[in-house]
């Protein structure tokens, strides 16, 4: 039996009966789908289809989410990888991927299966092989990892939380518009995985990084980024740069974990965009 819901199918047709390129986007934790909301409209406007499947299970709206958290609960990252999986399998052109945060790393396990005309991932939690633990990192990530029960829950960052790990390069102002905007509560186990992925040799964070057919991938990160360092995107990079495709990093400054849906979207959406274009254009 398939996990897409309706919309989610509906949403497949529609890119189908375009005939475009289509470009999915592929949101992380504590946020929606509606977070890639204004990235859609870009790249429809350049004439790509686009589909923003939530992980399963995910609530309609942001309001939904908060009255019904625990609906996020014990989602996991082969699960959700899968959903993904299944989505992309359903389209009729090999499409763009476009991920942040979990879902960047998520993204770059789609590209390792060699389904992505291309892929960027933004800000991505770390993969399998990443060394590198930033106090900051962890630290964004303690209001999850400092109680092991937290691993069967949903999870919600408490404002001061939010702005420490996501809104610390806007001012105070944006960073209330934003947690009140975008933030949802999400599943304590993605985190619990990707910090015991090193002492796990079946870990579901695992990207197949040597794939010839992973096809070209662009990561960005955000300079000054607390949840996710751009050191953890400097070693993803140094990784994945020894696959035989195209590899390339962005480093986006003075830019936290909010990049992708803080006023400073359009600059990094414009990096995806280009490289997007370069890699898998439009087809008519």
């Amino acid at each position: 039996m398939g996990t897409l819901t309706q919309w989610e199918q509906d949403e497949v047709a529609k890119a189908n009966e375009s005939g475009r390129r289509p470009v999915v986007f592929v949101h992380g934790l504590w946020l929606l789908s509606s977070s890639w909301d204004k990235w859609r409209a870009l790249f429809e406007d350049q004439s790509y289809a686009t589909i923003a499947p939530g992980w399963p299970d995910d609530p309609g709206s942001v309001e939904e989410a908060r009255r019904d958290p625990e609906v996020f609960a014990k989602k996991m990252v082969k699960q959700v990888t899968e959903h993904y999986l299944e989505a992309i399998d359903a389209l009729e052109h090999e499409p763009a991927v476009i991920g942040h945060s979990f879902g960047g790393l998520i993204a770059q396990k789609i590209a390792g299966e060699g389904v992505a005309a291309a892929t960027v991932s933004i800000d991505n939690a770390p993969f399998q092989g990443v060394l590198q633990l930033p106090a900051s990192s962890l630290k964004s990530a303690a209001p999850v990892l400092t109680n092991p029960t937290n691993i069967g829950k949903a999870v919600s960052l408490t404002f001061e939380q939010f702005r420490y790990g996501w809104a610390n390069h806007v001012d105070e102002a944006e960073a209330r518009e934003l947690y009140e905007t975008y933030h949802v509560p999400t599943s304590g186990v993605p985190l619990f995985q990707a910090a015991t992925a090193n002492f796990n040799p079946f870990a579901e964070t695992k990207v197949d990084t040597k794939n010839p057919e992973r096809g070209p991938l662009l990561l960005i990160s955000g300079e000054g980024d607390n949840t996710v360092p751009a050191s953890i995107v400097e070693a993803s990079y140094k990784i994945q740069s020894r696959n035989e495709g195209v590899t390339r990093l962005a480093t986006v400054p003075n830019r936290g974990h909010s990049l992708t849906i803080d006023s400073g979207w359009r600059e990094v959406a414009d990096i995806a965009l280009e490289f997007v274009q370069e890699f898998a254009p439009v087809e008519s």
